[in-house]
């Protein structure tokens, strides 16, 4: 049992992921203080927002495993097209998601407005819930610079 919990928080996988998300979601909190002037610490496991903690973590993966594996390994592979789909989907369908959330946001406070001296639901949509370009690209460099440090240290 010991020696499972051992190899466990001793994992280089394990450690150098959660390592690229939390370097992530740090610098999305101070980037959405500096830009709103207004800490949130919500954003810290907030989705959303510059850079993106999803691909930072699934990246940092796919890079330690080719630098550990090599790029005709399974565990390569496997990372690899995890990293593609998870940053595609943030890209994508969760981008959309925000922008639709935006929307039907917006056209509720008009509603009530103009309908209503009271609030119809106090349910608000998830606007932060996917990410540009951009926001995807810096955080697959978090993660490859994350598996980078984490083969230097472990590896070499």
């Amino acid at each position: 049992m010991l020696e499972w919990l051992y190899e466990l928080l001793t994992n280089p996988f394990l450690i150098t992921a959660i390592l690229a998300w939390f370097v992530a979601q740090v610098m999305k909190t101070i980037i959405y203080a500096v830009l709103n002037r207004k800490l949130r610490l919500e954003r810290m496991v907030g989705d959303g927002g510059m850079p993106s903690g999803h691909s930072a973590t699934v990246s940092s993966m796919a890079a330690l495993s080719l630098l550990i594996y090599g790029p005709g390994s399974y565990e390569f592979a496997i990372s690899t097209l995890l990293a593609i789909i998870v940053c595609h989907d943030a890209m994508g369908v969760r981008r959309e998601s925000g922008k639709h959330a935006v929307v039907l946001n917006e056209m509720m406070r008009i509603y009530e407005k103009i309908f209503s001296e009271e609030e119809l639901t106090d349910v608000e949509l998830k606007e932060f819930v996917g990410h540009t370009p951009l926001q995807v690209t810096v955080g697959i460099g978090i993660g490859i610079i994350s598996a980078f440090a984490a083969w230097l240290l472990w590896f070499n």
